[in-house]
C-alpha cells in the first residue's frame, strides 16, 4: 500500500532518497526509478513533483547548496558573536564534507550539460565572517575583495576535489597511493587560507605517508 503525503512532504522525502542515492553512487545513481522504489511511488509519482529526472538533479543540487549553507552557518555566527577565532579548518572540513557527498561531483556534471548558476552569495556570511577575524587579527586596512577571492578560491577547490583532485595531485608527482588522500590537501588550503588573510599562525601539515612511494 502506497503511502498518501502532502505535496511538500512527498518532495521532501524525494530529495532525501535522492541524496542518499547520491551519495551511495553519485550522479549516476539518481534515477527515477531508483528514487520511486526507495519512497514508495511509481516513476510518474516522481515526475508530478519535478518534471524530469533534470530537474530532480538540479533540485538536489540546490538541496546540497541549502545544505552546505546550513553546515557552516553555525560556525560563522559563533564567530560573530562569541569574537572566536575564526576556525579555518573547521570551515574547510564542513565545505569539503558536503561537496564529499557527491555535490560537488553533480554540479560538475550539470555544468557540463548546460547548466549556469545564476544565483549568488553562498558563502557571503563566510566572507563576512573572516573579514571580521581578520580586522581582530590586526590585519591593517584588509581589503574585503581579497576575502572574497581567498573563499572563491577555496570552495572552487573543494568543490571539484572529489572529480579532480587525486588526478591533480599525481600530475604534481605525488604518487598514486598518496594522491587518493585529500588530508593533506586539505591542510594545505587551511594553511594557505590563514596565512593568505593574516590569521592565527598556522598547524602543520599532517603526515600521511611518503610521497615517495611506489605507484600501485
Amino acid at each position: 500500500m502506497r503511502v498518501r503525503r502532502s505535496s511538500e512532504e512527498s518532495r521532501r522525502v524525494i530529495l532525501e532518497a535522492a541524496a542518499a542515492l547520491l551519495i551511495e553512487g553519485g550522479p549516476h545513481a539518481v534515477q527515477v526509478r531508483a528514487v520511486a522504489e526507495r519512497v514508495g511511488m511509481t516513476d510518474a509519482g516522481v515526475n508530478h513533483h519535478f518534471g524530469s529526472r533534470d530537474a530532480l538533479l538540479l533540485a538536489l543540487l540546490r538541496h546540497g547548496a541549502y545544505r552546505l549553507r546550513d553546515s557552516v552557518q553555525t560556525a560563522v555566527t559563533q564567530w560573530i558573536d562569541m569574537e572566536e577565532d575564526a576556525d579555518v579548518a573547521g570551515l574547510v572540513a564542513a565545505i569539503a564534507a558536503v561537496y564529499a557527498e557527491g555535490y560537488g561531483e553533480l554540479a560538475i556534471a550539470l555544468h557540463a550539460a548546460g547548466w549556469r548558476d545564476e544565483g549568488g552569495g553562498l558563502l557571503d556570511s563566510v566572507v563576512d565572517a573572516l573579514h571580521q577575524a581578520r580586522r581582530r587579527a590586526g590585519v591593517p586596512s584588509p581589503r574585503k575583495e581579497d576575502t572574497r577571492l581567498a573563499v572563491a578560491a577555496l570552495h572552487q577547490a573543494l568543490a571539484t576535489e572529489a572529480v579532480y583532485g587525486a588526478a591533480f595531485r599525481r600530475s604534481a608527482g605525488i604518487s598514486p597511493r598518496a594522491a587518493r588522500s585529500s588530508t593533506r590537501q586539505l591542510a594545505w588550503w587551511t594553511a594557505t587560507l590563514e596565512q593568505r588573510l593574516g590569521l592565527r599562525v598556522t598547524r602543520e601539515l599532517p603526515d600521511t605517508g611518503s610521497d615517495s612511494e611506489d605507484a600501485l
